[in-house]
C-alpha cells in the first residue's frame, strides 16, 4: 500500500491541472441536481409505509375522514366570548373559513347544530343566529347551552368561556407539495385581515395543517440561516488554527463543493427535503473539513521541515491517504446505517450525508492537493521547531501518568454511562419548535386556554349493520367515553352517544331526565335519521359513523402529555375494552399522536440493530486496515464509549430522549472513529517504519496528528453546535448531542487510547536499571537514553 500511496501522491501533483478541470466539471454536473430539490411539509413523511400505527390510521380515515385542520383560536381581550361583537366576529370568520382551499367542514360555536323540541318537531339550527343583533336573553341562553355541551367544551370553547375556536377540516387531494403552503398562506391572510378588523380580539393560528407547514418552514429557515453561519464558523476556525489563507481558502472550497455534490445528487435521486433532512448541508459542511485539515496540517509540517511544496503535498498524500480513506468509509457506514431507521427522513439524511462525505474524501485527496499545488503557499522553514509544543506536553503528561489515566478512565466511563438508567424514552412533537415560531406560541396558548393537540381515535365496531342504534352497544360506548373522561389530562371525548342522549331528551320535550341512551333500538334509529336529515351541507355525521352504521368513531383529546403517557393511556383503554366490552369492540387506539408515541420507541429498536451492524463493519475495517485483530479490538473501546457517556450525561441533565436522539449512536459511531484511525495509523507507522517503542510511538502520534485532531474536533463541535442553534428542536438536540459525543471522543483518544496501547503493547519491553532509569531497551535490542522527546518518547 505504501508504494501505491507514494505513486498516487506524485501523480496528483503531476496531473494537477487536469484534475482541477475534471473536478470542476464533475461538481457542475452533480450540483445541477439541486434545482430538482423539493420540500415536503407533510408530517406523515416521518412514518414508513410499513408502520402498523400508520396503516391503522389510514384504515380509520378511509372509513370516516381525516381530522387535519386549520384552527383559528379566538381570544377576546375582555375575556368573554359571549358578547355581541365577539359572537358576530366568530360567525363572520366561520363563513369566511369555507373559502380556505380544500376545506370540507367548518365547526364553531356559532354554527354548532343545536337541537330542541317544538311540540312534536325536532328543530336543528345554528346555535348563534342574529348577526350581532342578539338580546341579553339570547346571549345568556347561548352561553348556558354552549358551556353545558360536551361536544363544545374543551374542544371549541374553554370552560370559562373566555376563548373559542373555529376549526376548518381540510381534505387536500395530496397531488401537489404546494397544497399545504397554499392553505397556510390563505389562512394567514384571513387571520391578518381579521386582526385589522377586530383589534379587540387576539387571534392565533394553529391546527395540524399549520403544524405541517411549520415543518417545511423550519427546514427552509435552517438552510438559509445555519449554512452561512456554518461556513463563516469553519473559515474562522480553520484560518486561525492553520494560520494560512491558502489553507482556509482551499478548505472552504472543498466543503462547498462537497455540500453541493451531496445535495445535487439528492436532487438527481428525487430525494425530498424534510425538516429532519434539512440539516444535511450543515452536517456535510462540518464533516468535509476533517479530511482537508489532516492533509493540510501534514503539508505545512513538511514545508516547515524544509521540503518543497510539491514534495510536501506528495508526502502528505502518502501519509494520509489510508487514514483519510478509513475515516471517510467509517463515517459513510455510520450514516448509511440510518437506513435502518423507521422514519424515512432520517434515511434520507443518512444517504445525503453519505454522498457528501464520499465526495469530500475524493475532493480532499485529489482536488485539494492539486489546488494547493497551483496556488501560492508561504510557510517559513523551521526544521528545529517541535512539531506541536502543546501536543508534546500533552504526550508527556499522558506517558508519565499513564497508570492513573488508565485506571481512572474506566471509573469515569462507568460513572457517566450509568446516567443512561435515568433516560426516559419520551417525545412531544408539538415542542419540536422553539418559541421563536408562531406555531409554537399558538400551540402553547391553545393548550393552556382551549384544548389539547394529542388525539387518540377509536373505531368501535358493533358487529352488525345498523348496530350503532343498538342500545347495549351505545351504552358500552358511553361507558367507555365516561371512563376516558375520568382519566388525567383528558380534556374532551367526542362521541355519538352525546348526540344520541341529547336527541332522546329533545324528543321527550327537553326533559333533562331523558338525557340518556334511548331504550329501544328503533327509537334510536329514528332519532338519528331525523337528525341527519336536518343537518346542513358539510355538517353531516360521516366523520362519526361509517356508511353501513356498523361502527362509530370516538375521539379522545388530551393536553400537556408525553408519548410515554399516550402509550400507557392506550394500554389502559385496551384493558378496559377487554374487560368491559364485547370482543368485536376491542381495538387499538389510532391517530397521529399515537403514531408519534410509538415512532421513537420503534426507531430506537431499529437503530440498535443499525448500531450493531455499523459496529461489526467498522470493526472489520479497522482490523484489516491495522493488520492486527488485537488493535482492531482495542479500537472499539474509544469508539463505543463516547456515545454511551454522552447518553449518560444527557440522562443526568435532561432525562428524556426523543426521535431526534434515537439515531445519534449509529450516526456518530462513524464520526468518532476518525480520530482513533488517525492516531492509531500514526502510532503503527512509528512502530513499523521507525521501530519506536509504544511510548515513543504515542509521542510520535501526538506530535504528527495531534494538531489536526484538535482542529478537526473543534470544527466538528462548532459545526454541530451551529446546528444546535436551530429553532427546530429535533435538529438542535441532534446537534448538541453530536457535539457532546465528539468532544468526549477526543478526550478518549487523547487520554485513554494512548494508555491502553502502552498497557497492552508495553509488556513486550523490558526496562533495565530501574533505579537510575538510565537505559531503555526495546524488543529489538536498541538502546536509547530516556529523553523527553527521544525515540522512546518518555518512560517505556
Amino acid at each position: 500500500m505504501g508504494k501505491f500511496e507514494k505513486i498516487f501522491g506524485q501523480l496528483v501533483v503531476k496531473r494537477r491541472w487536469w484534475i482541477i478541470v475534471a473536478t470542476l466539471l464533475i461538481v457542475a454536473a452533480a450540483a445541477s441536481g439541486m434545482r430538482l430539490l423539493t420540500f415536503n411539509n407533510d408530517t406523515r413523511v416521518f412514518f414508513s409505509e410499513k408502520n402498523p400505527q400508520l396503516q391503522a390510521l389510514e384504515a380509520l380515515e378511509n372509513t370516516y375522514n381525516k381530522t387535519n385542520n386549520v384552527l383559528f383560536v379566538i381570544a377576546p381581550k375582555n375575556n368573554d366570548v359571549f358578547t355581541r361583537e365577539t359572537l358576530a366576529a366568530v360567525e363572520e370568520l366561520t363563513e369566511l373559513a369555507w373559502q380556505i382551499p380544500y376545506s370540507s367542514r367548518v365547526n364553531s360555536i356559532t354554527n354548532f347544530q343545536h337541537t330542541r323540541a317544538e311540540e312534536d318537531d325536532l328543530i336543528v339550527e345554528d346555535l348563534v343566529q342574529g348577526d350581532g343583533n342578539l338580546s341579553d336573553d339570547d346571549l345568556l341562553r347561548i352561553k348556558r347551552i354552549a358551556l353545558s355541551e360536551p361536544l363544545l367544551v374543551n374542544r371549541l370553547l374553554s370552560p370559562a368561556g373566555h376563548v373559542t375556536g373555529v376549526s376548518v377540516i381540510i381534505l387536500a387531494p395530496g397531488k401537489s407539495l404546494n397544497e399545504v403552503p397554499k392553505i397556510a398562506a390563505f389562512a394567514r391572510k384571513m387571520a391578518d385581515d381579521f386582526r385589522k378588523k377586530h383589534p379587540g380580539i387576539k387571534l392565533y393560528l394553529s391546527g395540524g395543517v399549520m403544524m405541517d407547514n411549520a415543518f417545511g418552514e423550519a427546514g427552509l429557515k435552517d438552510m438559509r440561516t445555519l449554512v452561512p453561519l456554518m461556513l463563516l464558523t469553519l473559515v474562522v476556525i480553520v484560518g486561525l488554527s492553520l494560520r494560512s489563507f491558502a489553507g482556509a481558502f482551499t478548505t472552504l472550497i472543498i466543503t462547498l463543493i462537497s455540500m453541493a455534490t451531496g445535495m445535487g445528487m439528492a436532487g438527481w435521486l428525487r430525494i425530498m427535503i424534510t425538516a429532519a433532512s434539512s440539516s444535511a448541508p450543515t452536517i456535510i459542511l462540518t464533516l468535509a473539513v476533517a479530511d482537508s485539515v489532516h492533509i493540510l496540517v501534514t503539508i505545512f509540517q513538511q514545508m516547515r521541515q524544509g521540503n518543497s511544496k510539491h514534495e510536501a503535498i506528495a508526502e502528505s498524500i502518502r501519509v494520509n491517504l489510508l487514514p483519510v480513506f478509513l475515516t471517510s468509509i467509517t463515517t459513510v457506514i455510520g450514516f448509511l446505517t440510518m437506513n435502518f431507521s423507521d422514519a424515512p427522513p432520517f434515511r434520507d439524511l443518512g444517504n445525503i450525508v453519505a454522498m457528501g462525505v464520499t465526495a469530500a474524501f475524493v475532493y480532499s485527496v485529489i482536488f485539494l492537493p492539486a489546488l494547493m499545488a497551483v496556488i501560492p503557499v508561504r510557510v517559513k522553514p523551521k526544521p528545529d521547531e517541535t512539531v506541536c509544543a502543546g501536543c508534546d506536553r500533552l504526550a508527556s503528561f499522558v506517558i508519565n501518568r499513564r497508570k492513573m489515566i488508565f485506571w481512572g478512565s474506566p471509573i469515569v466511563i462507568v460513572a457517566l454511562t450509568a446516567g443512561m438508567l435515568r433516560i426516559e424514552l419520551n417525545d412531544n412533537w408539538i415542542k419540536y419548535f422553539d418559541k421563536s415560531y408562531d406555531i409554537r406560541r399558538a400551540a402553547d396558548f391553545t393548550e393552556e386556554n382551549l384544548t389539547g393537540f394529542h388525539i387518540i381515535e377509536y373505531s368501535l365496531e358493533s358487529g352488525e349493520t345498523g348496530g350503532i342504534n343498538n342500545p347495549d352497544f351505545l351504552a358500552t360506548v358511553d361507558e367507555f367515553a365516561g371512563w376516558y373522561r375520568q382519566q388525567p389530562k383528558v380534556v374532551n371525548v367526542n362521541t355519538i352517544t352525546d348526540t344520541m342522549k341529547r336527541l332522546n331528551k329533545n324528543m321527550h320535550a327537553d326533559d333533562e331526565s331523558y338525557y340518556r341512551i334511548p331504550e329501544e333500538r328503533n327509537l334510536a334509529a329514528q332519532y338519528l335519521l331525523l337528525y341527519e336529515m336536518s343537518l346542513p351541507f358539510g355538517l353531516d355525521l360521516n366523520n362519526q359513523i361509517n356508511v353501513d352504521k356498523s361502527a362509530t368513531r370516538l375521539i379522545v383529546t388530551l393536553k400537556d402529555t408525553t408519548t410515554t403517557e399516550l402509550r400507557k393511556m392506550d394500554e389502559k383503554a385496551r384493558a378496559w375494552l377487554r374487560a368491559n366490552a364485547p370482543e368485536n369492540m376491542y381495538t387499538y387506539g389510532s391517530g397521529l399522536s399515537i403514531i408519534w408515541a410509538h415512532l421513537s420507541q420503534r426507531n430506537i429498536n431499529s437503530m440498535l440493530g443499525a448500531s450493531f451492524v455499523a459496529l461489526v463493519l467498522i470493526s472489520a475495517i479497522m482490523t484489516l486496515a491495522l493488520r492486527s485483530f488485537k488493535l482492531g479490538l482495542l479500537s472499539l473501546i474509544p469508539n463505543l464509549t463516547p456515545a454511551l457517556m454522552a447518553y449518560g450525561i444527557w440522562g443526568l441533565t435532561v432525562g428524556q430522549v426523543g426521535l431526534g436522539l434515537s439515531v445519534i449512536a449509529a450516526m456518530t459511531l462513524g464520526i468518532v472513529v476518525d480520530d482513533t484511525v488517525h492516531f492509531m495509523s500514526k502510532y503503527l507507522r512509528a512502530r513499523r517504519e521507525h521501530d519506536f517503542s509504544p511510548s515513543a510511538a504515542v509521542r510520535y502520534s501526538f506530535n504528527t496528528v495531534g494538531t489536526a485532531m484538535w482542529i478537526t474536533t473543534l470544527a466538528l463541535v462548532a459545526g454541530f453546535m451551529v446546528l444546535a442553534l436551530s429553532g427546530y428542536n429535533m435538529n438542535a438536540d441532534m446537534g448538541l448531542m453530536s457535539a457532546l459525543t465528539i468532544s468526549l471522543a477526543l478526550l478518549m483518544d487523547f487520554l485513554f487510547l494512548p494508555t491502553l496501547l502502552m498497557k497492552v503493547e508495553g509488556k513486550k519491553y523490558e526496562t533495565f536499571n530501574k533505579e537510575t532509569n538510565a537505559t531503555i531497551i526495546d524488543r529489538h535490542g536498541s538502546v536509547f537514553a530516556p529523553v523527553s522527546t527521544g525515540r522512546n518518547g518518555g518512560d517505556a
